[in-house]
């Protein structure tokens, strides 16, 4: 089954965004299909803030190492690093990955729609078999975050060969059924707390993707352990270290 296909199953395509090679490799073992990166993730491992294309090097390494992971790997690519579509394009086809996430908007600030399609097409040209997922940032920066404009934007992106639209940040199920019944390829969204998996198919959803959210999760995990030990509390539970070494190490030979 293609990275595309997975986008046509019964129920949405969970993407779990993966930060470095260990986590990529627990989501891999746990059966996930397809694994995304985040940028937030891969830039505060770095120490650097999300955003300003400070994850670009970081995002080429890991999806490089990532390359014989048993499990497709969508990339976020911010937004693609450069203004220019043909620099875009290259960096696309010459990172390797079975898709790419791509945002209409750079330093928080939507760009023009003509701008993005632009993008989209080049790297279409160069890469045509990446999944290219056109992230409209409408909801995400509050900026004109009403389904209209969502819409005027995905079909510019559609039109100039986007695979999937994403839409970070609507979280109303009427929002959601309308623009997955209104945009011709498939609708991807963060997770929604209160809606499953199921009740997005219902909607119309086809991926769902849980963003920075492990991350910031095993932050917090990490945390908690240190206090709870300093202030004389029971330690959370976790995989037992050699369950964790046993599974590194499966992966290890793969990820060179």
């Amino acid at each position: 089954m293609s990275f595309r296909d997975l986008h046509y199953g019964e129920t949405p395509l969970l993407l779990p965004n993966a930060w470095d090679a260990g986590s990529a490799v627990a989501f891999a073992d746990q059966g996930f299909p397809a694994v995304g990166t985040t940028s937030f993730g891969v830039g505060a491992a770095a120490g650097r803030a999300d955003g300003g294309r400070a994850s670009k090097d970081a995002t080429t390494r890991l999806v490089q190492a990532l390359a014989g992971l048993p499990a497709y790997v969508s990339a976020d690519i911010e937004d693609g690093y450069s203004d220019d579509p043909g620099e875009v394009a290259a960096y696309v086809a010459a990172l390797g990955a079975a898709g790419v996430n791509i945002e209409d908007s750079t330093a928080e600030v939507l760009i023009a729609p003509g701008r993005h399609a632009a993008k989209i097409a080049a790297i279409k040209q160069q890469a045509p078999d990446v999944f290219v997922n056109a992230r409209v940032d409408n909801y995400w920066l509050g900026q004109d975050a009403v389904v209209p404009a969502v819409l005027n934007r995905a079909a510019a992106y559609v039109d100039a060969g986007a695979d999937g639209i994403f839409v970070p940040g609507v979280t109303e199920p009427a929002d959601l059924e309308a623009l997955a019944a209104q945009i011709p390829v498939p609708v991807n969204v963060l997770v929604v707390p209160a809606l499953t998996l199921s009740d997005m198919a219902r909607l119309g959803v086809r991926r769902v993707s849980t963003g920075s959210l492990p991350y910031r999760a095993a932050i917090d995990g990490a945390v908690a352990a240190a206090t709870a030990v300093r202030d004389g509390r029971k330690p959370p539970s976790a995989t037992p270290y050699p369950e964790a070494q046993a599974r590194v190490s499966k992966y290890a030979a793969i990820l060179g």
